[in-house]
């Protein structure tokens, strides 16, 4: 059953609300939403398409989820968004649905996103990710786990970000910003490792170090890119997670890393 339902939401027939969904005033709920349970609707927030709420989610004032894509390639078809749970969405943010039949827009747990955030079509959003206020995604990219996106950074289409990656305020993404690496800039450049979110994730001396070679390896010997990642392939402690885990990134990568900031 749900929570408390204020007499002013429009709560449309269809709507499958969970146990303890709080809704505002004024709010709406679309035909085909299905809200988690313990999942609060601010007052003026909007969860229409074909969209699913994890538990525990937050909905500021004005915030709009689900809505169509603005892709203008969109031909029609079921679409839609799926959101796993304890997400905050403040306000005016706004996270589209996808644009060809079938497909989802789809986000993780624990995200932060403050306000006016645009996630576009066919986006793939881990988890503990935060994006500041007005930064924004262009369709088909994908953040992976505790990527900060600071306040009015814009990435661009298919780009991908790496896990504990930081995209700093005001700085336009082109390419793929490889894991814990941070990237600032128009169009961003890799600037040096994301030691302070790194330390404040708990990675160890030992894994520190590792991941400030990689970043030598990538960006400050000379190498080209091939030669950079054989290095990596063939180091003593190429079997570690942060080294596999930034060739696996290299592996799937489809624009390009990042390239380094010269000087």
């Amino acid at each position: 059953m749900a929570g408390r339902i204020h007499p002013t939401a429009i709560i449309e027939p269809g709507a499958r609300l969970g146990v303890d969904v709080e809704v505002g005033a004024y709010a709406y709920v679309g035909p085909e939403v299905i809200l988690g349970d313990r999942t609060r609707l601010h007052h003026h927030a909007s969860v229409e398409g074909d969209t699913w709420l994890g538990a525990a989610c937050e909905v500021f004032p004005y915030a709009c989820l689900g809505g169509r894509t603005q892709d203008l390639k969109f031909a029609g078809g079921r679409t839609g968004l799926r959101v796993g749970d304890r997400n905050i969405f403040r306000e005016y943010v706004t996270l589209h649905a996808a644009t060809r039949d079938g497909d989802m827009t789809r986000v993780g747990s624990d995200n932060v996103l403050l306000a006016s955030c645009h996630v576009a079509h066919d986006c793939v959003l881990g988890n503990h990710i935060v994006m500041s206020n007005g930064a924004v995604l262009a369709g088909h990219v994908v953040v992976e786990d505790h990527v900060v996106v600071g306040g009015y950074g814009g990435v661009h289409q298919f780009c991908r970000l790496g896990a504990h990656a930081m995209l700093s305020a005001t700085a336009k993404l082109v390419h793929d910003l490889p894991p814990y690496c941070l990237a600032d800039g128009t169009p961003a450049e890799v600037r040096a490792v994301n030691r302070v979110g790194l330390e404040r994730r708990g990675f160890s001396p030992e894994q520190l170090e590792r991941v400030k070679r990689i970043h030598r390896l990538l960006y400050r010997e000379g190498l080209n890119r091939t030669q950079a990642l054989e290095r990596l392939a063939a180091d003593p402690d190429a079997g570690t997670e942060e080294f596999r885990r930034m060739l696996e990134f290299a592996r799937v990568s489809e624009r390009g890393l990042a390239r380094g900031a010269r000087g």
